[in-house]
């Protein structure tokens, strides 16, 4: 017997990373979350291509409708490939059916000119319409005035920030810099090292497997007055797997916490993304409605399911696009991603 929810929402996303996964090994092996940026992500994002980050998108898109994800808030960066890359983002998930809200992550690592045209990118994306955030990469790389004119044009536009916080021990000053401009609407995203006391406005979004894949320390989300939200940082759009692993971090943090608390942040992302909660996503099991019964029943996947009312997943199976053929288009850009690399 198989039970529905609502479509379910990846409250932060690296849709790009798509293409990482058998990415040639970085020059040296890191040893702290700063090189893994330095040899791996930064690496990565100064390598790709507009038509690398469609099927990146394509994929993604794909994988996260076979996991009853219907909505995602994603976070980019491509700094060689800047202009028009949100509207390739947003095209590719349109074309799978999948709900998106982009941002550019805005960013002083590649220069002021590099941070004007990030700027530019969030600027020109939202004016012409699409559903967006103004991104920011981090507070510890970028300078006080790209913060302020990102805060400033998300103030003008109308929209939130999008920005990683305190995510590593570089960013620890990241609520000092941040707070005085932060909005409800922000999306904080990690937090790991965000001081219980902080002052800093916003949805923390919470992203379990990334943090412990990184190893930069377990951010205890119930520690903050603010919302709270999941996301997968990059590592997929299987948010019921997401939402296992926040329900097992958090009882090793205090055994008397209970799946519901991990199944209320999952819920948040509704709160973001609204339309996501009028999706329908049919699902192989039938007890997805009770926390307590889904923090321990492996292999639940997606049956069917209907974004605004049109099918997008019959059968467990894409209706939109061959996902065969995008698996294998996506496979070809990453092969010519590692031989940049």
């Amino acid at each position: 017997m198989a039970s529905t929810t609502p479509g379910l929402v990846n409250s932060h996303h690296h849709l790009y990373s798509a293409l990482a996964r058998g990415m040639p090994a970085p020059p040296h092996s890191p040893t702290n979350f700063r090189e893994i940026l330095e040899q791996i992500w930064w690496r990565l994002d100064t390598a790709l291509d507009l038509e690398m980050l469609h099927w990146a998108a394509m994929l993604g898109a794909v994988e996260a409708l076979e996991s009853g994800c219907t909505a995602i808030v994603d976070h980019h960066e491509s700094p060689n490939a800047i202009e028009g890359s949100l509207d390739v983002i947003a095209n590719a998930c349109a074309e799978v059916g999948v709900r998106i809200v982009a941002s550019y992550g805005v960013t002083d690592r590649h220069g002021p000119d590099g941070a004007r045209r990030g700027l530019e990118e969030n600027e020109r994306f939202i004016r012409s319409g699409g559903r967006g955030l103004v991104g920011i990469h981090a507070a510890f790389t970028c300078t006080d005035p790209t913060l302020r004119a990102a805060a400033e044009l998300a103030a003008e536009l109308d929209v939130g920030v999008h920005v990683h916080v305190a995510e590593g021990v570089d960013d620890i000053d990241a609520s000092t810099r941040l707070e005085s401009m932060s909005r409800d609407n922000w999306l904080l995203v990690h937090c790991v090292h965000l001081s219980n006391d902080a002052a800093i406005r916003g949805t923390i979004v919470h992203n379990p497997r990334s943090n412990m894949n990184n190893a930069v320390g377990y951010a205890a989300p119930t520690r903050f007055a603010n919302p709270v939200a999941l996301g997968s940082d990059g590592i997929g759009s299987a948010m019921l797997d997401e939402f296992q692993v926040a329900y097992a971090r958090l009882r090793e943090h205090s055994v008397t916490e209970t799946p519901t608390t991990a199944w209320s942040w999952l819920e948040h992302g509704w709160a973001l993304v609204p339309e996501a909660a009028n999706d329908v996503v049919t699902w192989s099991y039938d007890g997805v409605d009770d926390p307590w019964r889904l923090a321990f029943t492996p292999g639940v996947r997606a049956v069917d399911v209907d974004v605004d009312g049109a099918p997008v997943v019959r059968n467990g199976t894409p209706t939109r696009v061959d996902a065969h053929e995008v698996r294998a288009k996506a496979a070809e850009q990453a092969s010519r991603l590692f031989a940049t690399l």
